[in-house]
């Protein structure tokens, strides 16, 4: 049950709180609540992360109901990593039942206490019972998953005075802690644990496709620790039906062992409890990989891991360089081009490192200008591209090199305008080509596996409207959707399933927001791992520019300054490439630390490989 993430900058391996106290801080844990008045709001004041441990105050003595309430409230927003505070607020056999990781509720001003529980209320009896209320604004759940929430928060807790010690504790209580929107932001941090897209292998070598799945962690609590634990637990259960783990079921942390952290070499060892015998190299480097990815979230400066079997035997190493060529990762994986359709209506491209605005056509039939085009999408390796004609009615592919042709039309669209016909094209890993047809009579989301097979019409049994545009993970195993009902356009995120060996297309399941504030989304790109790039509004609120988590987590922080007239957005998972958007100036783009430049004044439908 309690009293800011860091946001949308684009480094992303920095941004998790330091993992290391720099002091500590004590909370007063025992405030005075009102003598009138309805509800005592008992967030603690919001206060800067300056990576000082807060540690909270235990019950004073005589303390009444009300401030008994209150120090409890605020000891579940301190650092005390087993809430050994909390719980001298709590009755003999409450302290031993509670069970505070069951669950983290968040409230938009935190929890306010019923005046039942104020000062001298009720001094002559033995037994209170107080409410908490608030306003939900997300709860995160036992595996440290987020999930976006909404309506009113309402809970018992109730108080005894002990015959003994004439001390008013808590005996009745909820599990779980529960606490205010901004003590959130300070005392969690968001990081991507990693697996593999389970049956997916891509390049000669047949390498993993590794998936983020983004956890919450206390951010001064042994961070490292926790993030191992959680990767050994296991994927969250939205995302674990399209995952693997290459940690042998059990795999667990040695007994005793916390405080993980990188040495002075930036090595870091794990001791697993795991005999030789039992890890193939091969799942050893697979597992080493998971680690490494997951923890240069935390360390971004670890340059190897090393898995430690029973007994001190060293079961492999693993070195950054290493990880790379040992699975396939969006972030890790730069772009050679930035590619948009200039006023000649031809494909062009730019290198991402360029500093200057010059682009040459691309080799093959696009490059040739003869060709209208409304919007195109190149594949993950740069040697196949995807166009959708000036009409929004056909889609085509075509390879990237100067004997590249144009073939049959792969999808067609009988749409009434070209904003009722194709979207935006976009390739995953795999080499497979989605793309949605917005035709209000026959509207549906196609995949085209490996980009030249025969498009299958893919199945969202939960899908709440008509898709206005879609955008594959690079992982594929999650796709992003902007979903029109009633007037209003959401981002929702999915679950990509496949029934590998049946010859099924695969089908979107498990739909959830992932910008739930937001009631009019333009158009949106992945931006990350587990994060996209945004444009829409707000109710009753101006267009605005946002970075948002897959889970709808708030991602607070810099934004990308404001720009008029966005139509349309280009963002890489590797977030050293430069933002690029389609606007009332043209093409234009975002360097890092810079301001928005312009590229192209004529130029449309700018896209990055994906």
């Amino acid at each position: 049950m309690g009293a800011d993430r860091e946001g949308g900058v684009r480094r992303r391996r920095g941004r998790a709180a330091a993992y290391t106290a720099l002091g500590v801080v004590l909370l007063a844990g025992c405030a005075s609540m009102p003598d009138s008045g309805d509800l005592r709001n008992v967030e603690s004041t919001p206060r800067q992360d300056t990576g000082v441990r807060v540690f909270a105050m235990p019950p004073a003595d005589d303390a009444n109901p009300g401030e008994i309430m209150q120090g409890f409230l605020e000891a579940l927003t301190s650092d005390d990593p087993e809430y050994d505070t909390a719980r001298k607020y709590l009755a003999n056999d409450a302290a031993r039942t509670w069970r505070p990781e069951r669950s983290t509720t968040v409230l938009a001003n935190g929890p306010s206490i019923e005046t039942d529980c104020r000062a001298g209320s009720r001094e002559t009896t033995n037994s209170v019972t107080c409410v908490l209320t608030g306003t939900r604004v997300a709860t995160v759940d036992a595996q440290q998953a987020y999930q976006p929430a909404a309506g009113t928060y309402r809970r018992k807790v109730h108080l005894t005075r002990d015959g003994k010690t004439g001390q008013w504790r808590i005996d009745e209580l909820p599990d779980g802690v529960v606490m205010g929107k901004s003590d959130f932001q300070r005392n969690y941090t968001s990081v991507d644990k990693y697996y593999f897209a389970s049956g997916t292998s891509v390049g000669p070598a047949g390498e993993p496709v590794a998936v983020a799945d983004p956890v919450f962690v206390r951010s001064k609590v042994d961070p490292m620790t926790q993030m191992v634990r959680s990767l050994l637990d296991g994927p969250s259960d939205w995302l674990g039906p399209v995952v693997r783990s290459s940690f042998p079921t059990g795999t667990a942390l040695q007994k005793g062992v916390s405080g993980l952290a990188p040495d002075d070499q930036n090595r870091l060892t794990v001791p697993l409890n795991l005999g030789a015998s039992r890890v193939a190299p091969s799942k050893c480097t697979e597992m080493a990989t998971q680690l490494l990815f997951t923890l240069r979230n935390l360390a971004p400066t670890l340059e190897s891991v090393e898995l430690q079997g029973t007994g001190g035997r060293r079961l492999c190493d693993l070195t950054e360089e290493r990880a790379v060529s040992a699975a396939w990762h969006g972030s890790a994986k730069r772009p050679e081009y930035l590619y948009y359709v200039d006023g000649r209506h031809r494909l062009v491209r730019m290198p991402t490192g360029s500093t200057g605005t010059g682009s040459v056509q691309v080799p093959g039939a696009l490059g040739e200008g003869d060709k209208t085009l409304r919007s195109v999408a190149v594949s993950r390796d740069e040697r196949s591209v995807a166009a959708v004609d000036n009409y929004g009615a056909s889609l085509h592919v075509t390879s990237l090199t100067s004997d590249g042709s144009l073939g049959d039309a792969l999808v067609t669209s009988r749409g009434a305008t070209p904003d009722e016909r194709l979207t935006t094209p976009s390739w995953d890993a795999r080499g497979d080509l989605w793309v949605a047809d917005r035709d209000r009579q026959d509207a549906a989301l196609y995949v085209v596996e490996h980009g030249t097979t025969k498009a299958e019409k893919v199945t969202v049994p939960d899908l709440p409207g008509r898709i206005k545009d879609v955008r594959v993970g690079a992982d594929g195993v999650r796709v992003a959707l902007v979903v029109e009902k009633d007037g209003k356009q959401s981002l929702l995120i999915g679950r990509i399933e496949r029934e590998d060996g049946t010859g099924a297309a695969p089908s979107v399941v498990g739909l959830r927001s992932a910008a739930p504030d937001l009631e009019e989304v333009g158009t949106m790109t992945w931006a990350g791992d587990s994060r996209l790039l945004v444009v829409g509004q707000e109710q009753g609120g101006v267009q605005q520019m946002r970075y948002v988590q897959v889970d709808g987590a708030t991602l607070d922080g810099p934004a990308p300054g404001a720009l008029p007239g966005v139509k349309a957005i280009a963002a890489s998972e590797d977030d050293r490439v430069p933002l690029v958007a389609y606007s009332d100036d043209g093409i234009v783009r975002l360097p890092t630390g810079a301001q928005w430049q312009k590229v192209d004044k004529d130029g449309t439908a700018p896209v990055y490989p994906g």
